[in-house]
């Protein structure tokens, strides 16, 4: 069973990336450094800008930035950002519909939550209060544990070669087109 799809699993390890990165980051970098569907990152990340979690700027350096300190934003908001605020379980309420009751079932079967219901609403609440108290640094802070230390600066020199890259091929269609 899925609680949440792959689209959490992308924005998330996507704005990891972010964290401790002051300039901004192009969705399509973030999508090929981590060989995921650049479309998909593409029209993820417009959702957490709505939220208010990610800034955006265009240009050639262009791309996208944290909103606020990774600190305060939990995995909680960026998973309600991504796959919206419902319910993980939808009770059918099939405690009334006991062949044995007929056509209408006995007040006692349907009085109160059903409690398939409720241990399915405490295990979700139990959950969202687990993301809530997590933060984009806390997660940031469990990579950089495993990660050998050189690992964070050649991931920044890749991005900056991506931006240079990018720097470079506008400069030659430019003088091509004779566009100054």
């Amino acid at each position: 069973m899925s609680l949440y799809g792959a689209s959490t699993e992308y924005v998330l390890h996507s704005l990891l990336w972010l964290v401790d990165n002051p300039e901004p980051v192009s969705s399509l970098d973030l999508a090929e450094l981590q060989n995921i569907p650049a479309a998909f990152v593409a029209k993820l990340l417009p959702r957490l800008e709505k939220a208010g979690l990610l800034a955006a700027s265009e240009g050639m350096k262009g791309g996208y930035t944290l909103a606020r300190p990774a600190d305060e934003i939990s995995v909680l908001t960026v998973v309600d950002a991504v796959e919206g605020e419902k319910s993980l379980f939808n009770c059918q309420e099939i405690r009334g519909r006991c062949a044995l009751f007929g056509q209408q079932p006995p007040q006692w079967a349907t009085q109160g939550v059903c409690g398939i219901h409720a241990v399915m609403l405490r295990a979700e609440q139990a959950m969202r209060r687990e993301l809530a108290q997590t933060s984009l640094a806390d997660l940031a802070q469990s990579v950089r544990d495993k990660a050998p230390p050189p690992f964070f600066g050649e991931a920044h020199s890749w991005f900056d070669e991506r931006i240079q890259t990018r720097r470079t091929s506008k400069v030659r269609q430019r003088r091509r087109s004779g566009t100054p």
